[in-house]
């Protein structure tokens, strides 16, 4: 779309679009939401700040598909710059397939620290890092006054700068030498915006201080950027990916912010998802969350069992959204959750993701055992803190440390055959009525009667002999 000198840069900012198999679903439906409405908006330039990407894809994958078909219907009303992200996500290379999909306009991708002019639509970068004046002066004799210029600071390769700076001092020195590069692009963005030209930082890194989905604030000396570095750049609107909550600040008129993530990948994110609509001027910018639709995530954490009434409750309320339940339990008594319980309760919401934490039972040593010189001596503490008699044992232990396993076993047959036999039992009252030896319950002998058995007179032939010298003893 042309612009009028008059009128103010529309651009459209999106961010951490995170499309891979697991998050196609979301990430298509609220990206398609972000392009179609920034269409009907009438933005000018498109702007994508890095991690259109989860990692790595085959180009023949349908996440990757999806997103080049968004690109490609983008790029039909406006241009489009799509920003270098995490290395993790974006593979190098990743983005240059997309420079080949431009539909009415280009698709131009930034994946060196560079600065790019938007003239009658195209993109023409600077060959370093900054715009020269030589440079400058031939652009505005070729194509005439850039509606916006941006400064491009993709992620930076850490690895490259461990070799030159050391890898000690990596970790500190990313933000250090962005600094330096942004207040050098700062004295060309100001004298741009002099001449009337709006100026737009993209970038894509953790401001120290930002918060994070989860509503952690991000402080440290690792970090690739300072706010005030940020401002120094001259820059009317700074903007950012990388971190997933939609946050800006203001500074004389002049604008920083993130978009946050185009959708909701994670539980427990806060705050609303969408993107940004611009509003630049020389000078001035103003920037618009526009939410997508998302999808609602419902947590419920438990110190202990779950408490199915308040399951109950939660998931009466939880049909078509996407829920996680978390409990903590001691291993004693991980038992008591009935899971396919807690399933049948989430039967009508989107997903159920189920998280127990167990903890395991914990059997501390007593303490200073470790300190005794001796094995008595351990013995005797084991037996201070458990309330345990120790003096048998202790016995026993010397006899252990002094002798060996015959004679300990010669000296306990020796106690056995000196003790007293033992008295034989009292006999019972009845035994009186009976003779010595005899069973109370014999039936008498005369009382039964006899029978002799007759013989049938069927007498069986008595074998032959067997002559082992003639007769075959196996027939």
């Amino acid at each position: 779309m042309m612009l009028n000198e008059s009128e103010p840069l529309w651009l459209a900012h999106f961010s951490d679009l995170h499309y891979s198999p697991g998050n196609l679903a979301e990430a298509d439906r609220c990206f398609g939401f972000a392009v179609e409405n920034a269409i009907v908006s009438g933005c000018h330039v498109a702007v994508v700040s890095g991690d259109s990407t989860d990692h790595g894809l085959d180009a023949h994958t349908p996440a990757f598909g999806s997103l080049a078909r968004r690109i490609h219907r983008l790029s039909g009303y406006c241009p489009v710059l799509m920003l270098q992200g995490t290395f993790s996500h974006e593979p190098p290379g990743t983005l240059d397939v997309f420079r080949l999909i431009g539909a009415q306009y280009p698709v131009y991708v930034a994946d060196r620290i560079h600065q790019v002019a938007v003239c009658d639509g195209a993109f023409h970068p600077s060959g370093g890092p900054i715009f020269t004046d030589a440079e400058f002066d031939a652009l505005l004799a070729q194509h005439g006054m850039p509606k916006v210029v941006f400064t491009c600071v993709p992620t930076v390769n850490k690895a490259v700068l461990a070799a030159a700076a050391g890898v000690a001092n990596a970790a500190t020195a990313v933000g250090d030498h962005l600094a330096s590069y942004l207040v050098a692009a700062g004295t060309m963005n100001a004298r741009l915006r002099s001449r009337g030209i709006a100026t737009v930082g993209v970038s894509h890194g953790t401001v120290n201080g930002c918060q994070t989905e989860h509503g952690v604030p991000m402080a440290g000396f690792d970090h690739e950027f300072r706010i005030g570095a940020l401002f120094e750049a001259e820059c009317d609107g700074f903007l950012l990916g990388h971190i997933h909550r939609a946050q800006q600040w203001e500074r004389e008129g002049r604008v920083v912010a993130y978009p946050g993530s185009i959708g909701r990948f994670h539980y427990g994110e806060i705050g609303a998802k969408g993107y940004l609509q611009w509003d630049i001027v020389p000078g001035r910018a103003t920037a618009q969350l526009v939410e997508t639709p998302a999808r609602e995530t419902v947590c419920v954490d438990f110190d202990g069992p779950p408490d199915m009434d308040a399951l109950a409750a939660v998931a009466a309320e939880a049909a078509d959204k996407f829920v996680r339940v978390r409990w903590t339990v001691n291993e004693e008594h991980r038992q008591l959750v009935d899971r396919d319980a807690i399933m049948a309760l989430f039967g009508k919401s989107a997903e159920l993701k189920i998280e127990a934490r167990v903890l395991p039972a914990v059997r501390s040593r007593a303490e200073g055992i470790s300190r005794a010189a001796s094995l008595l001596e351990k013995l005797s503490r084991w037996g201070e803190l458990t309330g345990v008699a120790t003096g048998p044992l202790a016995e026993r232990l010397a006899l252990l440390e002094s002798l060996d396993a015959q004679s300990i076993a010669d000296g306990v047959l020796e106690q056995l055959r000196g003790m007293p036999a033992p008295e034989p039992a009292e006999s019972p009252a009845w035994s009186e009525d009976f003779p010595s030896g005899a069973s109370p319950f014999a039936t008498p002998v005369d009382d039964v009667p006899t029978t002799r058995a007759e013989p049938l007179g069927l007498t069986p032939p008595a074998a032959p002999q067997m002559e082992w010298l003639t007769d075959d003893l196996f027939a």
